[in-house]
C-alpha cells in the first residue's frame, strides 16, 4: 500500500515535469517540426505516466502536455493564447487522446491486477489441496488455510477453533459468500467487512462440522464476493482433509 502511495505521488511529480521537459527540448526544432508531430510526441509522454501511475497523474499529464504545448508551439509564442485555429484543434485532440490512453491504461492495469489476484486465489487452494491429498499435517493445514485467509481477505489475522460454531452469535461468513449477522445480510460492498467483532468461517465436511475460523478484520476492508467465496473454498479443503 505504502509503496503504491509513493509511486502514484511520483507519477502525480513526472505528470507536471514530463511534459514541460519534452517540450523545452523541442522548441529549438520549433522552425523545423509540424505541430502536429509535437503533440504525437507530448501524447506518448501522457501514455508513459498513464500507464506508471493513476488516472489523476494521467488527466494531469495530458492537461500539462496541452498547457506547455500552447506555451512553446502556438503563435504568439511563450504566452496562453493561440492565434490559428488548426493549432486549436491540434491541443483539444492532444488532451482528449490524453484522457482517452488515460482511461486505457487504466483499465489494462485493472485487468492485470484481477488476474494477478485470481492466479494467487488458485494456487493457494491448490496448495491447500495437495496438503490434503499427500496426507500433510491437519495442524499445517489449518495454519497455511489461516494465512491464505488473511491474505485473500486482507485481515488482521485468522485463527481456527476446533469443534465450535455459533459461540458469541458472531457475524457467519456463508457458503454464499454473503455475511450474516443478527438475521440479516451484512452490506460488505457498502460498509465492509464486519470489524468490531470476528467473523465466523465454518469448517465442514459432509455435513459434519469440525471447527470454524474467526476472521478479524482490519476497519473499512473491502472484500469483493469472488474473494469471500475463495475464502469458504479454503475452509472447505480443511474440512475435507479433517473428514
Amino acid at each position: 500500500m505504502a509503496t503504491s502511495r509513493r509511486r502514484d505521488g511520483f507519477a502525480v511529480v513526472l505528470a507536471v515535469v514530463a511534459p514541460f521537459a519534452v517540450s523545452a527540448m523541442l522548441v529549438p526544432l520549433r522552425d523545423r517540426i509540424e505541430n502536429t508531430d509535437v503533440a504525437l510526441l507530448l501524447v506518448v509522454v501522457v501514455v508513459a505516466v498513464a500507464a506508471f501511475g493513476n488516472r489523476p497523474a494521467g488527466y494531469l499529464a495530458a492537461l500539462s502536455a496541452g498547457v506547455w504545448f500552447d506555451f512553446f508551439f502556438t503563435a504568439p509564442y511563450q504566452r496562453f493564447t493561440i492565434g490559428d485555429g488548426s493549432d486549436v484543434e491540434t491541443l483539444v485532440l492532444l488532451m482528449a487522446v490524453g484522457i482517452a490512453v488515460t482511461e486505457l491504461a487504466v483499465w489494462g492495469r485493472r485487468q492485470h491486477a484481477v488476474a494477478n489476484r485470481e492466479a494467487g486465489y488458485l494456487a493457494g487452494i491448490q496448495a491447500a489441496a495437495e496438503i490434503g491429498a499427500t496426507g500433510g499435517s491437519s495442524q499445517d493445514l489449518i495454519k497455511q488455510v489461516s494465512g491464505q485467509l488473511v491474505d485473500t481477505l486482507h485481515l488482521r489475522s485468522a485463527r481456527y477453533q476446533p469443534g465450535v460454531a455459533g459461540l458469541g452469535s458472531p457475524p457467519r461468513l456463508g457458503r454464499d459468500g454473503q455475511i450474516l449477522w443478527k438475521g440479516s445480510v451484512w452490506d460488505v460492498e457498502r460498509k465492509g467487512l464486519p470489524a468490531d467483532t470476528d467473523i465466523e468461517l465454518l469448517v465442514e465436511n459432509a455435513g459434519l462440522l469440525h471447527g470454524r475460523y474467526l476472521l478479524s478484520a482490519v476497519p473499512k476492508t473491502s472484500a469483493p464476493l469472488s474473494e469471500r467465496r475463495v475464502a469458504v473454498t479454503l475452509a472447505d479443503q480443511v474440512g475435507a482433509a479433517l473428514g
